[in-house]
């Protein structure tokens, strides 16, 4: 089963494949920062941030059309800002890394064939 879904980016490019491939780049950067960041904020106890990148990176994955992983960052936004649920975060943002590493695999190959 496939973790991405580039319908809508497929859509928004309108067949133009550099803008596609540009925007994977961007992708694979942004995620692999953000788990990261995400890793830090979490051993700070800095929930707010925590919250705030959860929100941006549920923008990034909404575009690969990774819309279980959105679902899941939102909720770990609003669970951030309410302080609550705060014993699952970290399994929240193992999850994330390890969907996002799938999602770079099947990106590169789309790349490598496009």
């Amino acid at each position: 089963m496939k973790t991405t879904d580039l319908s809508y980016l497929l859509k928004i490019a309108n067949g133009n494949n550099e803008l596609i491939i540009e925007m994977i780049d961007i992708f694979v950067i942004q995620v692999e920062e953000m788990w990261n960041e995400m890793q830090y904020l979490n051993h700070k106890k800095d929930y707010e941030s925590l919250g705030n990148l959860a929100h941006k990176a549920k923008s990034s994955v909404a575009i690969m059309g990774m819309n279980n992983l959105s679902e899941i960052l939102k909720k770990l936004e609003i669970s951030c800002r309410n302080h609550t649920d705060i014993e699952i975060y970290q399994d929240i943002i193992n999850n994330f890394k390890a969907v996002c590493l799938m999602a770079i695999e099947e990106l590169q190959n789309y790349k490598l064939n496009h």
